[in-house]
């Protein structure tokens, strides 16, 4: 899980990770004999049981950035992943973050470039509010809307939706359900795991190779849990 590539000097949420460590980090797991990948591919693969040794990348909240900085890398390392975006803000930037810089966000023709690039553009909901907190018709909307919304920008069809802040319970897992989701993204969402509430691991500035090999063990054992829990649960 990643959020913002760009200088990492003031960055009081810790979701910002400079384009030099970004770089470091993927050549690190290509020496590992991992590659990086959208949702999209790695759903795709698990069904052929081709998933080993890839990585699901994410990049939530759909920074301008994202084109300038990140994007060239992944190319450069023969990776894709899926961008996060709030088709309800084009062009505006992360009002919902009270502390820290301002950030832009792309706008539609940044968007489209990214889809058009070979990355997954999904929805992160049309204006990142909790939505856990919405009432049932603003639910709806934010994630019915957003996925209807990115349909017509992108012309592809939207299989994924990532949970604004990682908040989640059954009421908005079932809001995405409905809307015809294929997978979803949270953070640490508990009981409620599962295809449409997914883990994720947060990758940040200070992670270098010893950090990202022992977050790397932790989620393969993080992986068998949830393997354990799916082989019960079906």
């Amino acid at each position: 899980m990643y959020h913002s590539v760009a200088d990492p000097a003031e960055d009081p949420y810790k979701i910002t990770v400079g384009p030099e460590r970004l770089a470091e980090q993927l050549r690190w797991m290509r020496r590992q004999g991992l590659r990086g990948v959208s949702m999209k591919y790695l759903f795709e693969a698990c069904a052929q049981g081709q998933e080993h040794n890839l990585v699901g990348l994410t990049f939530d909240d759909g920074y301008r950035d994202f084109v300038d900085q990140a994007l060239p890398l992944l190319r450069q390392h023969d990776c894709t992943a899926t961008l996060f975006v709030l088709p309800g803000r084009l062009g505006g930037d992360n009002a919902w973050d009270p502390e820290g810089p301002r950030k832009p966000l792309l706008d539609a023709d940044g968007i489209r470039q990214v889809a058009e690039s070979g990355m997954e553009v999904a929805s992160h909901g049309l204006t990142h509010v909790d939505l856990t907190r919405a009432a049932d018709r603003q639910l709806r909307r934010e994630v019915g809307g957003s996925r209807a919304a990115l349909y017509e920008l992108t012309g592809c069809e939207v299989q994924g939706f990532c949970y604004p802040y990682g908040h989640v319970d059954e009421r908005v897992i079932g809001a995405v359900r409905e809307a015809g989701y294929r997978y979803g993204c949270a953070i640490a969402p508990g009981p409620l795991a599962g295809p449409l509430a997914l883990p994720r691991v947060h990758i940040g500035h200070d992670d270098t190779a010893w950090r990202l090999r022992l977050k790397l063990r932790t989620n393969r054992l993080r992986r068998r849990v949830l393997d354990r829990r799916s082989a019960v649960s079906g």
